[in-house]
């Protein structure tokens, strides 16, 4: 008999993106005359910078010739991107990091559930409250029921306070999805503090550092004394770059970063990440690497800079435009994300299906990320601009 991983009927029936979508493809089947703007899923408007574009032409005329072809590629990643991150995303912050803590992917979401594997059942594992979903889910799978949640809620400005009680495991976000809102350095500090304090390991998700506006807001939690020590960090160019469409990210393992046996002996994480990658990973495309080193060129940083501009006004407008009519907002400043408070105490399900069936605008609401978000809804810079400002029309009108 073929038994099941019981673990995953502990799932949520619906994933919260997947039910947005769903009531999304009823609207429109039963309405197909209107124009449905979307501001829920965070998927990039823009197309691929040219440069990357070029890049990834010269790489596939390489694949057409014996002398230049690759065949499968190196798991952790070929040193002439790995070199380029190390140059331009630390060196230049102060931060020195060797060749094999970086570990080349093809998203940060497999990453980030991948890391979880390496840790026993038992840890006790803290998540903000609210939460990117598959940060809860990948732990139920593995069937941890010690989570903790760390409530982010208006009061404490969406930064939830270091727990009182000892957690093994931290997830944090920053700039954060959903909410918006980013870590100070104080905070990062007092985080990495904690972690010393208890053995404990801090997943460090920052794919959307690259909206940091604030030059004192940390793009790296490694800029943070002892941070090596207690933290893996994962990077993704699909906001960076637009490669939503592409896939390629990167994970940073420093060899400092220890874990332990329960025997109290010490075990060096990046060489535990090294070997399940190299079982369950089979390496991100020459291709797709080929166009992410382009990235970093002087050329490749105008041209994507130019696209983030353009979805920070996006989430500039979005944000202004709603406070000046009484709403209250939350992030669009240094992220793509608002946050927005839904009016009158509604309930997060509620606003969402107004928007959609009144003013066919979609979003995302509040409490699919977890208890604390409850009230409230999230809405994405990453459309066009003309679709941004109907969308923010459309819900002003109907809130007038």
């Amino acid at each position: 008999m073929a038994n099941v991983n019981e673990n995953f009927l502990n799932l949520k029936n619906d994933y919260l993106f997947s039910k947005v979508t769903d009531k999304r493809n009823e609207y429109e089947k039963n309405n197909p005359d209107k124009k449905v703007i979307s501001l829920g899923i965070g998927d990039v408007s823009l197309p691929l910078a040219p440069v990357v574009i070029e890049a990834m032409h010269k790489a596939v005329d390489e694949m057409s010739k014996k002398e230049t072809f690759r065949g499968y590629g190196i798991v952790q990643g070929y040193d002439f991107l790995i070199e380029r991150i190390l140059d331009v995303e630390y060196k230049k912050r102060g931060v020195n990091l060797d060749k094999d803590e970086v570990f080349i992917a093809a998203g940060s979401k497999g990453d980030l559930a991948g890391i979880a594997e390496l840790f026993s059942e038992d840890n006790v594992v803290a998540l903000m409250d609210p939460v990117y979903p598959a940060y809860r889910d990948t732990n139920i799978m593995l069937g941890r029921n010690n989570l903790v949640y760390l409530k982010a809620t208006e009061e404490n400005n969406f930064t939830p306070s270091i727990p009182k009680e000892h957690v093994d495991i931290i997830y944090l976000c920053s700039p954060n999805n959903p909410t918006g809102t980013v870590l100070t350095r104080k905070q990062l500090e007092e985080w990495v503090q904690y972690a010393k304090e208890n053995n404990a390991v801090i997943f460090y998700d920052s794919v959307y550092e690259i909206f940091i506006d604030d030059e004192n807001i940390p793009h790296s939690i490694y800029e943070i004394e002892g941070a090596k020590e207690v933290a893996v960090e994962f990077r993704s160019y699909s906001k960076l770059a637009g490669f939503t469409g592409v896939r390629c990210s990167f994970a940073v393992v420093p060899k400092e970063l220890k874990a332990y046996r329960k025997n109290g002996e010490k075990i060096e994480l990046n060489s535990l990440w090294r070997r399940r990658q190299s079982t369950k990973f089979g390496a991100a495309a020459y291709i797709t690497q080929r166009a992410a080193e382009a990235v970093y060129t002087d050329l490749g940083q105008k041209q994507i800079r130019e696209n983030i501009k353009y979805y920070k006004e996006n989430a500039k407008y979005i944000k202004e435009e709603l406070e000046k009519v009484g709403f209250t907002v939350y992030g669009g400043v240094s992220s793509p994300y608002i946050w927005l408070k839904t009016p009158n105490g509604m309930k997060s399900w509620d606003f969402f299906d107004k928007l959609l069936n009144e003013a066919a605008v979609v979003g995302t609401p509040g409490v699919g990320f977890g208890e604390c978000g409850e009230g409230y809804f999230r809405l994405t810079a990453f459309s066009s601009k003309e679709d941004t400002k109907e969308a923010v029309d459309r819900i002003i009108k109907l809130f007038k």
